[in-house]
């Protein structure tokens, strides 16, 4: 069983603030899964160009690398938006979390929108969500609110991780 999690959800979401904290909180590395990206990929979000699956498969395979040599524990940011990217997540870390921020699309755009000089175009925050096939019923999965406040989240993640190692 790893200790590892991932972080997901659309755009704007909260990953990144809640993974730090996260990571912080347990004594975990983070990995922001934006920066293992390649060139291109980067290049297209920038260009408001929606990734495909193909698109993804490289940087699928590294964060799932990643996620393996490292069973000791690690924080991961994801969105994961599709069941076969977690699965292929779930493969190289057996036991592997998830925390789903589950946001709204006019939040989630107001996010993107309010977050200059960052390379994903508000404008694909609609791909996102068309894309997202929600985790729910998925084993290992907490769903939680992105619109409550960091510390919030960070007790609701500490309690399930509890009750979840309790078992």
């Amino acid at each position: 069983m790893t200790d590892s999690m991932v972080i997901m959800g659309v755009a704007g979401c909260g990953k990144s603030s809640l993974a730090a904290a996260i990571a912080r909180d347990h004594g975990l590395d983070l990995l922001e899964g934006d920066e293992r990206h390649s060139e291109a990929s980067l290049a297209k979000m920038q260009g408001g160009i929606p990734l495909t699956d193909a698109d993804r498969e490289g940087w699928l395979a590294t964060l799932a690398g990643e996620l393996a040599a490292r069973p000791q524990g690690l924080v991961v940011t994801c969105s994961a938006l599709r069941r076969a990217y977690r699965d292929r997540l779930r493969q190289a870390a057996p036991g592997l979390r998830f925390v789903f921020l589950d946001i709204g699309l006019d939040a989630a755009r107001a996010r993107v929108a309010a977050r200059p000089g960052h390379f994903f175009a508000a404008g694909m925050v609609d791909s996102q969500f068309a894309t997202l096939e929600p985790p729910l019923g998925e084993p290992g999965v907490l769903r939680v609110d992105a619109t409550e406040p960091i510390d919030t989240l960070r007790a609701q993640v500490a309690a399930w991780l509890h009750t979840e190692t309790a078992r």
